[in-house]
């Protein structure tokens, strides 16, 4: 009887019915979960997934691993880079010439020199924007004979700088070196000088 009592008063109070109603309304507010915002052009059945935090997103280079060299199954060519991405310099012998290819995009036509500083010397080699095969665009690349004096850069580390392509710096590595061994063995010798027969002798 005293709870009817009390409920009727609050009733005919417009004041505490108000305010009754406010609070009620502010409890159902709360206890709902937030719809988190849709993204616009998104489709509207789309459902947020969260990716496992140690697991990398397509596309993005892993910082903790480090670029190395290796060398291709006959031991010809070798490119230094991460693994499964895009080399930053890579070296092919062909025929006792070795085609030093710096991995970054060139203008149609240009020209310059790839500066090598390292623990094996300087060198300066003249690049060109050279079309490669498989690859889209122009990349530096210039060539060296695998008799010059300069190849020996090339086996130890060294960081190399190109005009609109930074600076890299590159390891030395055991693959490389064996490139450069195995371009000089093969390597074609230089045919002897012809000599001159020897005059007749009356």
């Amino acid at each position: 009887m005293v709870i009817l009592t009390g409920l009727c008063r609050a009733l005919l109070d417009p004041v505490k019915l108000l305010t009754a109603t406010i609070f009620a309304l502010t409890l159902a507010a709360c206890s709902k979960t937030p719809v988190p915002p849709t993204r616009e052009g998104a489709p509207d059945n789309a459902v947020r997934l969260s990716l496992p935090q140690v697991e990398a997103l397509p596309g993005i280079k892993d910082e903790q691993s480090q670029p190395t060299w290796a060398a291709s199954p006959d031991g010809m060519s070798a490119r230094f880079g991460h693994p499964g991405e895009q080399p930053l310099v890579s070296v092919a012998c062909r025929a006792g010439v070795f085609e030093v290819t710096r991995h970054a995009y060139a203008p149609v036509g240009a020209q310059a020199l790839f500066a090598l500083v390292g623990s094996e010397g300087i060198m300066r080699l003249p690049v060109d924007a050279t079309a490669i095969p498989g690859q889209r665009g122009y990349l530096w690349q210039g060539t060296l004979a695998a008799d010059d004096p300069r190849v020996k850069v090339l086996g130890g580390a060294y960081t190399g700088t190109l005009p609109g392509a930074g600076k890299i710096t590159v390891s030395a590595g055991a693959p490389m070196r064996e490139v450069i061994a195995q371009c000089r063995r093969s390597a074609p010798t230089a045919a002897p000088e012809p000599v001159a027969p020897s005059s007749a002798v009356d």
